[in-house]
Formats: structure tokens, C-alpha cells, sequence
């Protein structure tokens, strides 16, 4: 059997703009992961996963492709992730063979409700990299990445896939959007092949050193939020306020090249600078389009992280979900969590899955 795990992640500056081929954020990946085992099976293969319920879901090929042995075809990330490998596999004249998996996520609370995470990035690249390992194909992480994004747009076109690279890379990480459309265009012009081996416009990652003198708390406020519809929401309504756009974009730029500077110096008080014009330019931007990023609930684990001194503010889409703090190590942390609890919200104990390798190691 093959196993592999994937991290959950966090974002920590830049969502929204992010969507924007080449517009700059950070985000870091988080020890919560997203299990996939692989057993090899003949004639069929089955996909095992809670959202399918307690039966396997059974697929087998045709002449049209994966083929799933029921009526109704959903819309998924694992079914996307193995079409894309498939491809791969085919075009490089591997015998397709057939597999079990079954996945399981530590990226949901007792309830199954989901903690924001990223489970979808997560069980996609967890697929890749088990689909990886069983054909033996030795994709560098690059390209397990761009595998991923192939996979994902096809089933989200505007996912910036910032989640994508934080489970495929690992740690700390600067990430910019490559042109989706530019991406889907090179898979449909020359196959997943030619798609992996070209360079991608607006796609640039680094890794980032985290602050010495903070510390990152998250705190999860119960309400499940959709990143999907909020962007989507977005993009339908941003050309009637366009010069508000770009004055979003353009300001999203300037704190989260500040907040990557201020990494790159170990400059404790930059980075916390930063995160507050971050939230404040996401404040304007929920303003002016009224999408719902800071609720009442999210709103209060930021301020009341500000009254200790630290910096706050909502992670990903916002609409719920997840909140990340900055804080002193010396900070009055049991006072933060006691008005946090008092206000029904959760802190999540999650550290930063470092990186396990660099950007290009196999």
C-alpha cells in the first residue's frame, strides 16, 4: 500500500488580489493533513472517502476515459486529479493500471464540519503524490504542483491555487498566481506534458523565513465558509466598481511585499504593521462590495488579539472560518484565549509543517 499525506493551510496576507495572475501573497502550511492510501486492484478501481458516504465509489475505463459505475458524475477534486494523471501517464506511453484509494482528513472537527484548511488543495495533492509514487513517474515538486493546478482549475477555474502550492511545498511560502487560462490553454495545445515542461505566466514561489520574535496563534470561529462563492461573488461585481479594484490590488501589493520584507529582515514589528494594513485593506474591499469577509465573530478574535498588542486578522476568503494572530512571545496569551472562549471561539493548536525539501527536490 501507498500513503501519502498532504497539509492543510493557512493564508496569511494577499487573498482575493491573489486570484490576479502575479499578485503576491503569503500563506503557510499547517500539521493537519489530508490521507490518502493507494492499493493496487485489478479490473477496477474504487475511491473511499466520507464525502461518498460509507460505499466506495467504483470507476473503471472506456474508450471515454474514467468511467464512474453510477448515473450521476460529481464534480470533485479526486476524479479531476486522476484525470490529469492519466493523461500524463497515457501520453507517456505508461500501461494505465487500476487502484483502490481511500482518503481520510484531519481537516475537519468531530462533526465533519471543515475548519477552513484547504481540504480540497489538500486531497488533491495527496492524490498526485500517491498516483506519483504507484506509476513511478518522479515528478519534481514543480511539477506535481502544476499537476495539481491542472486538476483543480478544470474543476474551479478561478482557484489561485495558493493552497495547492502551500500542501505541495511546504512551510512558509511567498506564492503568485500563474494565468489559469494561460494554463488550461497549454494543457488543451499540447497535453499535461507539454503543460508541465512550459513556464507559467504570473506562477512564482519562494520560501520565507517565519518571525523569531512572534508567534502565530489561529483561532476558528465555528462558521464554515465557501472561498469559492465569495471569490466568485467578486468577480461578478468587480468591473462595476473597477477603479476600486485596482486601488485594492494595488494596495494588497504594497503590505504583502511589506510583510515579505519584513520575513526576510526578522523585522517583528513590520510584519505586525503589515497584517494590520492587510486587514485594513480588506476592510475597505468588504465595504465596497459588502461580500461578508470580517464577521461580528472574526472581527472579535482580531480586536481582542490588538488589546495584548498583537496583530490579527482574518485568513482566506474570510466569511468565517479561521483568524491568524501575531503575537510576543511574552504576550498575555491565556487572556487572549479566556476572551476567546468566552466568545465561542476555538483555539485551533496547529503549527507550521515545515518544508521537506526545496522548491525543486523530488
Amino acid at each position: 500500500m501507498i500513503t501519502v499525506r498532504a497539509p492543510g493551510k493557512l493564508f496569511i496576507a494577499g487573498e482575493y488580489a491573489v486570484v490576479e495572475a502575479g499578485n503576491p501573497s503569503v500563506l503557510v502550511a499547517v500539521d493537519r493533513f489530508v490521507r490518502v492510501d493507494l492499493t493496487p486492484s485489478v479490473g477496477k478501481g474504487s475511491i473511499h472517502s466520507e464525502q461518498y458516504g460509507r460505499q466506495p465509489l467504483v470507476w473503471y475505463r472506456d474508450a471515454r476515459g474514467i468511467v464512474l459505475d453510477h448515473d450521476m458524475r460529481p464534480v470533485d477534486y479526486i476524479l479531476s486529479s486522476i484525470e490529469a494523471v492519466e493523461q500524463y501517464v497515457a501520453e507517456q506511453g505508461i500501461t494505465p493500471r487500476f487502484y483502490d484509494l481511500s482518503v481520510s482528513s484531519e481537516l475537519d472537527d468531530v462533526s465533519g464540519r471543515k475548519f477552513g484548511l484547504g481540504s480540497s488543495a489538500a486531497v488533491t495533492v495527496a492524490t498526485i503524490g500517491a498516483l506519483n509514487t504507484f506509476y513511478e513517474l518522479n515528478l519534481t515538486r514543480r511539477e506535481r504542483y502544476k499537476l495539481a493546478m491542472l486538476a483543480t482549475i478544470a474543476v474551479s477555474p478561478h482557484a489561485s491555487g495558493g493552497d495547492l502550492a502551500a500542501s505541495t511545498f511546504g512551510g512558509w511560502i511567498a506564492y503568485s498566481a500563474p494565468d489559469r487560462e494561460y494554463a488550461l490553454g497549454l494543457r488543451e495545445a499540447h497535453g499535461v506534458s507539454g503543460a508541465l515542461r512550459a513556464d507559467w505566466d504570473g506562477f512564482s514561489v519562494r520560501q520565507l523565513t517565519p518571525p523569531s520574535d512572534l508567534q502565530l496563534l489561529v483561532g476558528w470561529t465555528g462558521e464554515p465558509a465557501s472561498t469559492s462563492r465569495l471569490v466568485d461573488d467578486l468577480r461578478d461585481r468587480r468591473w462595476v466598481e473597477e477603479i476600486r479594484y485596482s486601488d485594492f490590488l494595488e494596495h494588497s501589493r504594497h503590505y504583502v511585499d511589506a510583510l515579505i520584507g519584513a520575513l526576510d529582515d526578522d523585522d517583528a514589528v513590520g510584519v505586525k504593521n503589515a497584517i494590520r494594513g492587510a486587514r485594513r485593506t480588506l476592510s475597505q474591499l468588504d465595504r465596497a462590495a459588502r461580500l461578508g469577509i470580517e464577521t461580528p465573530a472574526l472581527t472579535r478574535l482580531s480586536d481582542t488579539a490588538e488589546a495584548i498588542g498583537a496583530a490579527a486578522k482574518s485568513s482566506g476568503a474570510g466569511g468565517g472560518d479561521c483568524g491568524v494572530v501575531f503575537a510576543e512571545h511574552d504576550a498575555d496569551i491565556s487572556g487572549l484565549l479566556r476572551e476567546w472562549e468566552r466568545s465561542d471561539i476555538r483555539h485551533l493548536a496547529l503549527a507550521v509543517h515545515p518544508s521537506e525539501g526545496g522548491l525543486d527536490e523530488r
